[in-house]
């Protein structure tokens, strides 16, 4: 297999001043690409284009909230004035509002909706238009989480905007195959912000920081490392070597690589005719509902805990 090159190439990282976002546009840079970074906070954003540049890649900033239309349209234009194209579009950009449903304001909903969910949206449309403009392909690489894919407590907003992200990418790649452009959600498991906050990794994430290693037991079992460790995906799959690889959700985080399963029907049962209320009750204990489904993220197993 060749090195992975994008030397030609220019992609948009959506919410890049930092965590796993920086790390996606670092990978990309480093491996050719020229990346328009995004963030809200202009300094951050300044920060992560000469960390970028100082390590020998080419990077701009582009300082706006994702969400609307004409956010999407100006980090396309950026890409297209710097560069003259687009190739590549990582939609990373998040926030969250966690609370329990009873406790959940239509602000909370909405704001992360907005973030997550409409701005995946309107960025892979103007992504799209411009590389089907092109005609050369392109990637379109959807950040999602195990949030999406299974539920988590007092995340009603960001589970339902991660799982609506691998829909849209199940979607788009039959819409865009023509086109050659490819699309797949990346689930990573990575120290960050976010995680930080879950009691059972906050320990590590902190011995992290001060420059210990993860052990071995997360990195493999639990599938949990650095941000650079979930960014080797995005350059694979904005590669040629991953031009047959689009509608998957694919899991990444320290040691681990993953294809996450599409929603399928596991179990059935039929009634001639129908069936009634009665019949369900009678039926369910013994066919459908012999073995029902998980929900939640598996608590990580730590040792001694």
């Amino acid at each position: 297999m060749p090195p992975i090159d994008l030397t030609g190439k220019a992609a948009v990282v959506t919410g890049s001043g930092r965590g796993l976002g920086l790390a996606h546009a670092h990978a990309l840079a480093a491996h050719g690409a020229s990346v328009v970074v995004n963030d809200i906070d202009e300094a951050v954003a300044e920060q992560a284009v000469k960390s970028i540049t100082e390590a020998g890649g080419t990077a701009v900033a582009e300082v706006v909230p994702v969400g609307t239309a004409e956010a999407a349209d100006r980090l396309v234009r950026r890409a297209v004035e710097e560069f003259g194209r687009l190739d590549v579009l990582v939609t990373n950009a998040g926030i969250l509002r966690d609370k329990v449903l009873w406790k959940m304001t239509d602000d909370d909903f909405d704001a992360v909706l907005t973030t997550h969910l409409r701005g995946t949206f309107t960025c892979a449309r103007a992504a799209a238009v411009r590389m089907r403009e092109q005609g050369e392909g392109g990637t379109l690489v959807l950040v999602g989480s195990p949030a999406g894919q299974r539920g988590n407590f007092g995340q009603t907003n960001y589970a339902a905007a991660k799982a609506g992200i691998a829909a849209m990418a199940r979607t788009w790649s039959m819409e865009l195959a023509r086109a050659n452009i490819t699309v797949n959600a990346m689930v990573p498991v990575a120290a960050t912000a976010m995680t930080e906050t879950i009691p059972a990794f906050a320990p590590y994430v902190e011995a992290l920081k001060n420059g210990e290693a993860l052990p071995a037991f997360l990195r493999r079992g639990e599938g949990f490392g650095t941000p650079e460790d979930c960014a080797a995906l995005v350059p694979f799959l904005a590669s040629e070597a991953a031009r047959d690889v689009t509608g998957q959700c694919i899991g990444i985080g320290g040691d681990k690589v993953a294809l996450w399963s599409h929603p399928q029907e596991i179990r059935a049962a039929y009634s001639d005719g129908g069936w009634t209320p009665h019949a369900l009750a009678d039926a369910w204990p013994t066919s459908v509902g012999a073995e029902p489904q998980t929900v939640g993220i598996p608590a990580p197993k730590i040792p001694g805990a």
